[in-house]
């Protein structure tokens, strides 16, 4: 199995999708007055507009949207995300910490993943 789209609800889609496409460089797929659709990879990232009785993503919530970089792109995301004013929160060996304008957790990593053993879950 392989990430279809994931979807991120906001009240202000102009705005994410500038951090999204401009910031981090997503090209874009499709685009509404409700939302915006995104590439990475081969995954969508869907920015869609929250309905108004939606709770806001939670203040300091620790959930995480990473993409995944090469290890020697590591200093030149830290100065592009410098140079377009976003903040970084945290840095580790292999991935760097920020916030979209929503106030979600980013990160940019090039952890090494062990290949995974194919399972099969029935349900």
């Amino acid at each position: 199995m392989r990430l279809h789209h994931l979807a991120l609800r906001t009240r202000d889609v102009p705005r994410l999708r500038a951090f999204y496409a401009d910031v981090l460089g997503l090209p874009g797929e499709r685009a509404s007055d409700a939302s915006v659709w995104l590439r990475t990879g081969g995954a969508i990232v869907m920015i869609e507009a929250a309905g108004p009785d939606e709770p806001a993503v939670p203040p300091g919530s620790l959930e995480l949207v990473a993409f995944a970089i090469d290890e020697d792109e590591k200093p030149a995301w830290r100065a592009r995300l410098a140079a377009r004013g976003v903040v970084l929160e945290a840095e580790t060996a292999f991935t760097l910490y920020f916030r979209d304008p929503d106030g979600r957790r980013v990160g940019v990593s090039h952890y090494p993943l062990p290949p995974l053993p194919e399972r099969r879950v029935d349900f």
